[in-house]
C-alpha cells in the first residue's frame, strides 16, 4: 500500500509541475495584454503595430524564462486596444545600440533604466519593485488583482506622459 501511495503522489507532483508552466503562461498572456493596453493611454501614444524589445539576461535562467513566456505570450502578435504587440528578445547588454522598438518589456532581476533613459524607451516590466525602484517606468500585473504602477520620475526621464483617466486607475510612486 505504501508503494501506491507514494506513486500516486509522485503522479500528482508530476501532474502539478506539467500544469504549473501553462498557468503561468496564461498569467503572463493577461500582463502583457496589460502593459499592451497600458501603452495607449499614453499623450501622443503608439498605434498600429508597436515591437516591443523583451529585454532578459543570458546568464539568468529566471530571466530567460520570463523572456521566452513573454515571447511566446505574444507569438506572432498580440492585439491590445490600438496596438498589436510584436515581441523581440533582446540580450540586456545590446539595449544601448537598440532601435525599431516602440517599448522594452523588462524581465525580472535586469536593469537597463540608464540605457532606457537615454533612448527615450518606457520600461515595462511584472515585478513592482521595477517601477517602484525606478528601473522601470511601469509594472504590471494582473494576479491576483490588476495592479499597475507608475514611477513619475522614470516617466519623466523618458517623455511618458499618461492621461488623467489612466492615472486615476494607477498607482503612481
Amino acid at each position: 500500500m505504501s508503494n501506491r501511495n507514494n506513486r500516486s503522489a509522485v503522479a500528482l507532483c508530476a501532474l502539478v509541475l506539467a500544469a504549473a508552466p501553462l498557468s503561468a503562461r496564461a498569467d503572463m498572456a493577461k500582463d502583457v495584454q496589460i502593459a499592451g493596453r497600458a501603452l495607449t493611454f499614453l499623450e501622443n501614444g503608439p498605434t498600429g503595430k508597436i515591437v516591443l524589445g523583451v529585454v532578459f539576461d543570458p546568464s539568468k535562467p529566471a530571466s530567460v524564462a520570463e523572456k521566452n513566456a513573454v515571447v511566446a505570450a505574444i507569438g506572432g502578435g498580440m492585439s491590445a486596444g490600438a496596438v498589436t504587440l510584436m515581441a523581440r528578445p533582446v540580450e540586456a547588454s545590446a539595449v544601448p545600440g537598440l532601435s525599431g522598438v516602440g517599448a522594452l518589456y523588462v524581465t525580472t532581476g535586469v536593469n537597463v533604466a540608464a540605457a532606457a533613459k537615454a533612448k527615450k524607451l518606457i520600461t515595462i516590466g511584472s515585478d513592482t519593485a521595477c517601477a517602484t525602484s525606478g528601473a522601470c517606468v511601469m509594472s504590471v500585473s494582473s494576479e491576483p488583482k490588476v495592479e499597475i504602477v507608475v514611477n513619475r520620475a522614470a516617466a519623466a526621464a523618458v517623455g511618458a506622459v499618461f492621461k488623467a483617466a489612466f492615472r486615476m486607475m494607477i498607482r503612481e510612486v
